[in-house]
């Protein structure tokens, strides 16, 4: 863009948004009744299926797909990679938003949901569970993430703050106490960027030993000891790419050129980790032999080779070519698979592949699960224009 031609922020509502803001009404009227009525009123959930969309999308998905954040918090800060400034802060707002729905995906979810601060409290914790793990380290790294995106806060408000009527006499403590923030993180930050990245290696990899233990519940082209390794290596593969996928809409939408030449340096990436990830999962299929199911014709098997196809071959050949590297449509195709093949790998493992014993129906959501899901993927995409709009996120838009 010419720098002589000053950058006009768009508008916050256009026809787009406004059709956003429906979708995402309508999920939160359907949250409410969940939470007057009962779970059972909204779902399709029962003893058998114990969970459904909420678990398998909203959290699961939810959590590979903000894997962003952690990943340019460890290529630009701890191996010091030069040239991805640009697209940190993008990614941290990305997960720090997305952490915060699986939060309230989780707290949905729960039938006694008014127990949840159960996990906070050691006396009912349970050692030997892995789901515990996996919500202290999606508690501590929401708050790590908040942590990180308050710079851009106090930035934002750092000697504007003119709080008016009875509160005026605060505005000196609130200036005074954002300027201590605003000294003290730049100092601090590094411990929260390497605590960030420690605690999302942690619970990626434990959503995986989650279902490693249903043992006879899950199909065999899914089940396997090395789950865990498995969603750490797809969280890693998504990371990079949810970055690229994220850039690419948002600069489309801002009216932005998409920064090319950063999210290249990071498509160089993704080639090497989808290779790492199919290698894994081809070994481990030799192995166990579980190369027998391909082929059966079963929902189990396509949905398998549906993910594996579109979701690590397909964008592996386009990333590998530096042409295509360099295209926006390409890119942004690439990283698109990649982000459908992690989402559809969860789905797949949480659903898909998910037989309980003795099961007499299929689960299948009702359309008010169907919308609360959909309400919360729309009020992420309008708080992210929100933040965008308002603070220094995209630095082209501050320019």
């Amino acid at each position: 863009m010419s720098s002589s031609i000053a950058y006009q922020k768009p508008r916050y509502f256009t026809p787009g948004t406004i059709a956003i803001a429906i979708l995402a009404v309508i999920g939160l009227l359907s949250l409410l009744a969940r939470f007057i009525f009962g779970i059972g009123a909204v779902t399709n959930l029962d003893d058998q299926y114990p969970w459904g969309i909420w678990i398998a999308i909203d959290v699961a998905c939810g959590v590979a797909l903000a894997a962003g954040g952690f990943m340019t918090a460890f290529i630009a800060h701890i191996v010091h990679g030069k040239g991805y400034k640009s697209v940190i802060r993008p990614a941290i707002l990305t997960a720090m938003l997305g952490y915060s729905f699986v939060a309230l995906g989780v707290f949905s979810d729960l039938g006694r949901y008014y127990n949840i601060w159960h996990v906070l409290v050691p006396t009912y914790w349970n050692p030997d569970s892995v789901l515990l793990e996996v919500g202290l380290c999606v508690l501590a790294y929401v708050t790590v993430l908040y942590i990180e995106f308050l710079p851009v806060i106090t930035e934002r408000v750092l000697g504007k703050v003119n709080l008016s009527g009875k509160l005026k006499v605060l505005n000196n403590f609130v200036e005074k106490l954002l300027g201590f923030l605003d000294r003290t993180l730049d100092k601090i930050m590094f411990i929260f960027i390497i605590l960030g990245v420690v605690l999302s290696c942690m619970h990626q990899s434990s959503l995986g030993t989650l279902m490693a233990i249903a043992t006879t519940k899950l199909h065999p082209l899914w089940h396997t000891p090395i789950l865990p390794l498995l969603f750490l290596l797809s969280a890693f593969v998504v990371g990079f790419s949810m970055v690229i996928f994220e850039s690419i809409i948002a600069a489309r939408s801002f009216k932005l050129k998409p920064e090319m030449e950063v999210l290249s340096r990071l498509a160089r990436f993704i080639p090497i980790l989808l290779i790492v990830y199919l290698g894994a999962k081809i070994m481990d299929m030799v192995n166990r032999e579980t190369y027998v199911y391909l082929f059966n014709g079963s929902v189990e098997s396509i949905m398998f080779m549906i993910e594996v196809l579109l979701g690590i071959v397909f964008p592996f050949v386009l990333f590998m070519s530096e042409k295509y590297r360099k295209t926006p449509l390409t890119l942004f195709i690439g990283s698109a698979l990649v982000v459908f093949g992690v989402a559809l790998n969860r789905i797949n493992v949480f659903l898909t592949g998910f037989h309980p014993l003795y099961v007499e129906k299929t689960y299948f959501p009702a359309w008010t699960e169907i919308a609360v899901t959909v309400g919360f993927i729309s009020l992420i995409i309008l708080l992210y224009r929100f933040f965008a709009l308002n603070f220094s996120v995209i630095e082209e838009m501050e320019n």
